[in-house]
């Protein structure tokens, strides 16, 4: 199959239209129809008739991994914590090369536009920010959520706790990209892209940290999970301000129409901010503590990680507790602490 898909690629030097230097679109085609039976190119997103994109199959799917959550962590108790290294790397690996082949996907659709007709263009223009291949890259970041669900499967198999921070995150990561496909935002891609750069970068670090490599710079992802949420915020409230100015305030400063519909805007406001102040409430808690008494050891743990779909507890020297007391080993996200390898030990909150 690969031989297939990379017969007759064109390879040149990276230009605008093909930043790589190849044209991955008609690569991931040919994939594309290769598993699914038709061609990308012929992918429509309907809503109520697309798998998942109803809100009672949604629904469904977050009740569902609530109570397997919640029901599985109680069975559990009845058992041995088990170790799961070799699923763990495994789950780490596979996300890694998914996030950054999307990321890429994203980057050869974006940079043209953006070169030609500027950021206003491709966040609140239609012809801009929801092509139909952006919308492709839409619905499978979309369901890439519900694969990060067993982050969590991970946490309680291993007996670690699920804090507010983790399972709140997951589920609702799932709804806001549900309310963006069904609403239309154009400005969609500047939190996907931005947060599958973040997921790149983490994933490989728990890969390898699977593997018992030792990694220094793992704080600096929680530093790039602040400046995600800073500039998700900026742009979200940006495009929507955009909209209900020119809507319902033409006499207030704006800059003109902005794509989306209203309850989407809504979703997008709210859960994004709920995401920043958790996480700035998180670090302020993490780091405050950290600072003041004896920096952990760099083989005791992770420092603290978050993302839209990842919040990470760094625990403390002697018994391996976070230090608020709900990290989690071995998760992937927002609070799932999972357990780095038998060598070196971690948290995500």
């Amino acid at each position: 199959m690969a031989a297939e898909l990379l017969q007759n690629v064109d390879v040149s030097l990276p230009t605008i239209d093909r930043p790589f230097g190849i044209h991955l679109w008609p690569i991931f085609n040919k994939a594309f129809e290769y598993v699914v039976g038709y061609p990308a190119e012929d992918f429509k997103f309907v809503a109520g008739e697309t798998p998942l994109s109803d809100f009672r199959s949604t629904a469904a799917m977050l009740v569902t991994y609530y109570v397997v959550i919640f029901g599985g962590r109680a069975v559990m108790k009845n058992f041995s914590a088990l170790k799961l290294n070799t699923l763990f790397m495994i789950h780490n690996f596979y996300l890694t090369a998914i996030s950054a082949t999307l990321l890429a996907l994203f980057i050869e659709q974006l940079l043209p536009t953006i070169w030609r007709h500027g950021i206003f263009f491709a966040i609140c223009d239609h012809q801009g920010g929801w092509t139909q291949p952006l919308v492709v890259l839409y619905y499978l970041n979309y369901l890439t959520k519900y694969l990060e669900f067993i982050d969590t499967v991970f946490l309680f198999l291993k007996k670690k706790p699920l804090t507010f921070l983790h399972t709140y995150h997951h589920g609702a990561t799932a709804l806001l990209c549900y309310t963006q496909l069904i609403g239309l935002t154009s400005v969609s891609w500047v939190p996907i892209t931005i947060n599958l750069l973040v997921h790149v970068v983490m994933y490989w670090y728990y890969f390898q940290s699977a593997r018992g490599i030792r990694i220094w710079w793992k704080e600096w992802i929680t530093r790039l999970q602040i400046v995600q949420f800073i500039i998700d915020v900026g742009f979200i409230y940006f495009a929507s301000y955009t909209y209900f100015s020119s809507t319902y305030f033409p006499w207030a400063p704006n800059m003109g129409k902005c794509a989306g519909e209203e309850f989407a805007a809504f979703a997008g406001i709210g859960i994004i901010t709920s995401y920043l102040f958790l996480f700035i409430s998180f670090y302020i808690a993490t780091y405050n503590k950290a600072s003041k008494g004896a920096r952990p050891r760099s083989n005791t743990g992770r420092q603290a990680v978050i993302d839209m779909a990842k919040f990470q507890v760094p625990p403390t020297k002697g018994n391996g507790k976070a230090a608020n007391g709900n990290a989690k080993s071995n998760g992937n996200a927002s609070s799932t602490g999972r357990s780095n390898g038998p060598v070196t030990r971690s948290r995500k909150a």
